[in-house]
């Protein structure tokens, strides 16, 4: 496959060609225009009668779809009709998102989109992508022909199992595919057509859904074991059967299934965690873009944790590959992090029975150069006093964990602490933001998990960015499928990281933001794409490129929902 035929296969077809008439046309939702259709296709295409006659441009139909948003009562009621719009007018949708990302995305996607997974059996109005049960053991490549389409490039696929923050949501969790990949085609431009959304519908454990007589998914206690594993890997060799072009992002699995399946699996087909290799880019992003404002170097850091779960570990990882990037030494590497969980300090004397906390427990010889013995009593401000940490991020989904004593013992032994209580929604926050700028008199650089409003001290306006993974996801995704990677490694998260990074602007940077305005999205995306293809070209890592073809194969892939000519087939 050629360079342009990569690129016109990811960026949509120019023309669209059927043997579709009528009402039958209007209910194919990707080759539907409602009364945008011109007077010349609804000759040829059997539709006089069949519409009114008025003929509408699409802004017209974007100022009446917002209309009609506007009129729906709450959020929940919004995401209903959002999904009707897709599933009627799907090039109508992407566009409406695409020109409204940041007003919209919190209705496609968190906080609304874990109501809709609550609700998703009582709110069930038409399918959208790809349910695997255990009643099809034996047949997973074969119901994945089932969707009809022949080249798809990004499955993003959940087991429903920590849905969020909500946890077991059975086939409900079909929500959280649909809605990244929506963020990928707004966000990046693969166009819907190469996106497959998928549930791997092993049971629930959920009391609720199984008691609920309309549970709309496999009525069964959940799957575990042998019999989960098997079923993984039925649905890894099906894929690389039926789209071995296709690109795997694992959502929502739990820490302990997530790592298992994503170390398991990496180098057999391209593929990622979104929970533990996406937060950790847009983390990383957000502390590159205030050492960028410090001017200061990441092997110069010390972090340390509140949270000790997959996403702690993974930006764990991702940080020591960023400082063994600067030629860090190892000793420096191994110093440079400290992670708390609900039991405490996590270093090598306790009894840790989660493997993939193990690799961030620090060792009892590298907590003595710094004059700590950990010891039951120890509280996290005696950690601190004798860690120095520059940065501290929580992950912990503990509201208020970050307290005035711990925030003011950061800001004495640093000018300028980088705070990050990522967790969401917003009453989850381990502080907010209002209270670590009052809490270090001004000087804390602050980014959290969840939107929260700028905030005013002493006369100075600090704009509060979100570490929002859609700042790293859709433009790694559409890198390596246009690069056609043969794995997503660890690297192209860096990468990701410092480009989002350098894409906020000096304005936002000098009022205290860590990440770019969210309409500002598909810009971010591109100039991740584009240097993941060309560090793939240049690593051996995927097809080969020049830099010029690598910025003009992006370039052609991404989509723009715009409306293209149907003709008779």
């Amino acid at each position: 496959m050629t360079q342009n035929e990569i690129s016109a296969a990811l960026g949509g077809p120019k023309v669209i060609k059927t043997s579709r008439r009528g009402e039958a046309l209007l209910r194919k939702t990707s080759y539907n225009k409602g009364l945008a259709f011109t007077a010349e296709e609804r000759n040829n295409l059997g539709l006089n009668g069949v519409l009114p006659s008025s003929v509408l441009t699409m802004d017209q139909q974007l100022q009446l779809e917002w209309e009609h948003l506007q009129a729906k009562s709450n959020d929940l009621e919004k995401y209903i009709y959002l999904a009707s719009l897709q599933d009627r007018n799907e090039t109508l949708f992407y566009r409406l998102l695409c020109e409204n990302l940041h007003d919209l995305m919190p209705i496609v996607y968190t906080p609304t989109v874990g109501y809709a997974c609550k609700q998703y059996s009582h709110i069930f109005r038409k399918t959208r992508g790809l349910w695997l049960t255990p009643g099809e053991k034996g047949r997973f490549a074969e119901v994945l022909k089932n969707t009809r389409e022949t080249d798809i490039r990004l499955i993003v696929v959940t087991d429903n199992d920590r849905i969020l923050g909500l946890g077991d949501q059975g086939c409900g969790g079909m929500g959280i595919p649909i809605g990244k990949l929506a963020l990928y085609t707004a966000g990046a431009g693969i166009h819907p057509s190469k996106c497959l959304p998928v549930s791997l519908d092993f049971g629930t454990n959920n009391p609720e859904l199984l008691n609920d007589p309309l549970y709309a998914g496999y009525r069964s206690r959940r799957l575990k074991g042998d019999e989960y594993d098997q079923l993984i890997e039925e649905f890894v060799t099906a894929v690389t059967e039926v789209y071995p072009r296709a690109i795997i992002q694992w959502e929502d699995f739990k820490k302990e299934n997530a790592f298992r399946i994503l170390d398991r699996y990496v180098k057999r087909v391209p593929s990622f965690n979104d929970d533990i290799q996406g937060t950790a880019g847009v983390v990383l992003a957000g502390v590159y873009a205030a050492l960028r404002k410090l001017g200061q170097k990441m092997s110069e850091q010390r972090v340390l944790f509140y949270g000790g779960g997959a996403s702690a570990t993974g930006i764990c990882r991702l940080i020591r590959l960023a400082m063994r990037q600067e030629s860090a030494g190892e000793d420096t590497i191994r110093r440079a992090q400290m992670l708390m969980d609900s039991r405490g300090l996590l270093h090598t004397g306790r009894d840790i029975t989660e493997p993939f906390k193990r690799e961030c427990a620090i060792s009892l010889e590298d907590l003595a150069t710094f004059d700590i013995e950990p010891h039951e009593g120890m509280t996290v401000e005696d950690l601190i006093s004798k860690f120095k940490p520059t940065i501290l991020i929580g992950a912990t989904a503990t509201p208020g964990l970050f307290t005035e004593s711990i925030v003011k013992e950061m800001g004495k032994h640093v000018e300028r602490p980088v705070i990050m209580p990522l967790s969401n929604p917003t009453a989850k926050s381990e502080c907010t933001p209002q209270e670590a700028i009052e809490w270090t008199e001004g000087r804390a650089i602050v980014a959290t998990g969840s939107p929260f409003p700028d905030v005013e001290y002493n006369g100075t306006r600090h704009v509060i960015g979100q570490a929002n993974n859609v700042f790293i996801f859709p433009g790694v995704g559409m890198g390596a499928a246009v690069a056609e990677v043969r794995e997503i490694t660890q690297t192209l998260f860096l990468i990701a990281a410092q480009t989002a990074a350098e894409c906020v602007s000096p304005e936002r940077l000098e009022l205290g933001a860590l990440y770019p305005n969210q309409n500002d999205l598909r810009k971010v995306s591109a100039a991740i794409a584009k240097k993941i293809v060309k560090y793939a070209s240049q690593n051996n890592l995927g097809r080969f490129m020049t830099e010029g073809e690598a910025v003009k194969a992006v370039d052609e892939a991404m989509w723009w929902p715009d409306y293209v000519p149907v003709e008779p087939k």
